[in-house]
Formats: C-alpha cells, structure tokens, sequence
C-alpha cells in the first residue's frame, strides 16, 4: 500500500500550506468522479489546525463534493454511450481502470436505481460504498436531476459535517488515532470498499 500512503501524505500536505481550503474543495471535486482518496482526509487535517473552523472546512467539502457529482453525473448523461447505444471509449476506460467498476455492476446498479432512486444515492454518499460509480451511473440512467441534488447534498453533508463535529469535541486524539493505525484503517477501508460493491450485488 506504498502508493496509497504516499498519496495520503500528499494530500495532508496541502493542511501546511495557505491553499488547504482550496485544496480541500479541489479534493472533494475530483473524489466525486474518481480520485481514491476521500476528502474526510484533509477535512480532518485542518480542522485539527483549526477547530474553530471545522465546521466551515465541512461546508467547503460539502461543496466541492457535490459539484463534482454534477460533473459525474454529466459525464455519465453525455459521455458513457456512443450513438449506437454501446460503452464509449471513456466508460471503457472507467472498467478497465477503476477498481470494481465492471459491467456487472453497471447492471446492477440500474436495478437498483430503479427500485430506490434516492435512498441509492443517499447511502453512497454517507458510507464507504464508492460514491463517483453513483455519480456517474446516476448521469447514464438519467436519474432525476433534482433527486441527485437533494439526496447527494444531504448525504454528503451529514458525512462532512459529522465529521467536523468529532473533531470539534475530540481533537487531536482522531488524528494520532489515524496516523498510528494508518495502514489498519487502509486494510479495513478496502475491505468497507470491497463490501460495498458485495452488498449491491446481494441486494438484487
């Protein structure tokens, strides 16, 4: 997990520098479409840096991560077929290289979609379930834009700020939590990750 961990260190950097509240709406985008790190990272980071704030940190993350659900959601709407109804280049690109992207669970989730519509979003947004394979399929099935919004807004939200709360009462005591059983909390992330993807398949 080398390149897991130097990619959390980079995204920590950001918390040492004056950009840390861009960094953290940018973060929030791109994870929302496909970057592997969630933005709870940095979120965590400056709000140790700055309790006070927490809970504006959790509203530029809120932010960030729902912009970015538009654009996956546009990508999916504009770019995952071609005219003849078949995977265009980009969603090929997505099964080859985002992990438990596969077709079958494209499959899937249109199923679910069409049983849950917002409660599918919902849960993707607040759990370890990858939220960007919902953005994205949410845009291919046309899932009503104003349903995405509300559901995304509220699950996105409740995590971020949520977490902004923990920090807000317990400090420092989460961050060297995370730093000292970092690679235990990968493991069992992944393992979250790779859940999520089983529980969509047994949910049909």
């Amino acid at each position: 997990m080398t390149w897991l961990r130097k990619t959390y260190d980079w995204v920590l950097h950001w918390a040492e520098t004056p950009y840390g509240p861009a960094a953290l709406f940018g973060l929030a985008f791109i994870e929302a479409i496909f970057f592997p790190i969630p933005p709870d990272v940095l979120l965590i980071a400056l709000a140790l840096g700055g309790a006070a704030k927490a809970f504006k940190y959790a509203l530029v993350c809120t932010v960030g991560s729902v912009s970015g659900a538009f654009v996956g959601y546009g990508l999916g709407y504009f770019a995952w077929l071609n005219t003849n109804g078949e995977f265009s280049g980009f969603a090929l690109f997505f099964f080859q290289n985002i992990p438990g992207f596969s077709v079958e669970l494209y499959n899937s989730i249109k199923e679910l979609f069409n049983k849950w519509d917002f409660w599918v979003i919902f849960t993707a947004g607040f759990t370890p379930i990858p939220y960007k394979v919902f953005t994205i399929t949410a845009g291919v099935f046309d899932l009503n834009l104003l349903m995405f919004f509300v559901a995304s807004l509220i699950s996105r939200g409740a995590r971020f700020f949520f977490i902004a709360w923990l920090i807000w009462k317990y400090g420092p005591t989460i961050k060297r939590f995370i730093d000292k059983y970092f690679n235990l909390l990968a493991i069992g992330f992944t393992v979250l990750l790779i859940g999520g993807f089983v529980i969509i398949k047994y949910l049909l």
